[in-house]
């Protein structure tokens, strides 16, 4: 027996093609009732699955249609049921800068199945904030899901990038999706890539579920971050595959209850908490579980990094289950980050870390150094706990090491290379299981 499979994007195609063709059959006309008369406006209104095509996109690549999405929107924002806005398949639509702003009246899902590209040219951003692209803010029990792709198109703002060429001014760009003030937000099977710098921002969101991702750009994009996390709380991170020129999970600024699992990351620059405390700045970040990771090719492995002279906490976070393949610094906690043209001063007040684990971390190398604990002269790091670690060099040829400044902690079981804590006082093993997370949406 032939088995027939459909992805949403093509049984919403078959709906839409029997009602406009099934009130002309007898017997039908009970069961369907559309409108014969009025505006087009009035009969989209009517609708509670909505094309952007019908609001005259043209999906030809070249044509703008960014009004088209904003009618779209408008229009589903204001239904009392759930709507749907469906981006169609073997289409590409070229979209300008634009905010998909809430409250909505219900809730409201995203269907991409097609292809959304940004403008090449960064002065199609003249005179609007220079951080947006996609920009959706204010909203409740919104999805975005469908299998296609979006497109930053960033290769002229990585050339404009003071990383790219010293001479440049450093200047903003673009994150090409950016969700602000969201609750209960799924987010799930897209592909992003080459955006103008971070491709997806969470920021203070609260109970997230991104699943089933692809974010790819090249390794030399500069700041291209694969998904950012800032001031957020109840996220899951899950299945989904990474491959940029910056961090491949980034953790900032006040976020907590951070659950990261399956992810697949590399190139780029690892998973990152942080950084935090640049320019003085408080920040807190804390009850961060990473479970189950594969890192490849990075400059980086699972890392902690603060700046000199901010303020606030990292605490009570477990990186768990990780392989690692030709990794630079595969564990680093470095309180000394200088991310700047110029050397960074000594300054003595500092953001504390503190319990933080490594436990299952395993694989190969790139650096001499594998496990790299660079902590405060102030504020040492406190009760880090090392177990079932095995870091080997890549080449195979050298014995990796570990370097440890004012890091007081402790390790269970095996661990190579052999930890260089100041202590050897015990350390409770930190525990944040993912049960503790709620996250159903």
């Amino acid at each position: 027996m032939k088995i027939l499979s459909f992805n949403f994007c093509h049984i919403f195609l078959v709906a839409a093609f029997l009602s406009s063709n099934l009130t002309d059959v007898e017997g039908f006309g009970s069961l369907i009732q559309l409108p014969h008369s009025g505006s087009n406006r009035t009969r989209l209104r009517s609708k509670r699955v909505l094309y952007v095509d019908e609001f005259g996109a043209k999906g030809d690549g070249f044509s703008d249609d960014t009004e088209a999405f904003k009618d779209a929107w408008e229009v589903a924002c204001s239904l009392s049921s759930q709507a749907k806005i469906i981006v169609p398949a073997r289409s590409t639509f070229l979209v300008h800068p634009i905010d998909f702003s809430g409250p909505c009246r219900s809730k409201v899902t995203l269907r991409i199945c097609g292809t959304i590209v940004a403008p090449k040219d960064p002065s199609a951003w003249h005179h609007l904030n220079p951080r947006k692209w996609l920009y959706f803010h204010g909203l409740k029990h919104f999805t975005v899901e469908g299998g296609g792709v979006i497109n930053g198109m960033g290769e002229q703002w990585w050339a404009r990038s003071c990383k790219i060429n010293k001479t440049n001014p450093c200047r903003h760009a673009p994150t090409a999706i950016t969700f602000h003030r969201c609750k209960n937000l799924k987010f799930s099977n897209v592909m992003v890539i080459n955006s103008q710098q971070m491709h997806i921002a969470f920021t203070k969101c609260f109970r997230v579920v991104a699943s089933n991702l692809k974010v790819i750009a090249p390794v030399s994009s500069p700041n291209t971050d694969g998904i950012h996390i800032s001031a957020s709380s109840h996220i899951q991170v899950k299945d989904s595959m990474t491959r940029t020129g910056d961090d491949c999970i980034s953790i900032v600024s006040n976020s907590s209850e951070i659950q990261i699992g399956n992810i697949a990351c590399g190139p780029g620059h690892g998973i990152s908490i942080g950084s935090l405390g640049k320019s003085h700045s408080w920040s807190q970040v804390h009850n961060v579980l990473v479970d189950g990771v594969f890192i490849s090719n990075t400059e980086n492995g699972v890392r902690i990094k603060t700046w000199q002279g901010g303020g606030g906490f990292v605490s009570k976070i477990s990186f768990q289950n990780v392989l690692m393949e030709n990794v630079s610094n595969p564990i680093i906690i470095d309180q000394y980050y200088c991310d700047s043209s110029h050397p960074c001063a000594n300054q003595t007040s500092a953001v504390k870390v503190e319990n933080i684990s490594f436990v299952g971390i395993k694989g190969t190398s790139a650096t001499e150094e594998a496990i790299r604990f660079a902590c405060s002269d102030s504020l040492p790091c406190e009760n880090l706990y090392l177990e079932d670690v095995e870091l080997l060099s890549t080449s195979g040829e050298k014995a990796t090491k570990s370097f440890c400044w004012e890091a007081e902690g402790s390790s269970s079981g095996s661990v190579y290379p052999t930890p260089c804590f100041s202590n050897i006082e015990s350390f409770i093993k930190l525990d944040v299981p993912s049960s503790s997370i709620p996250l159903s949406i």
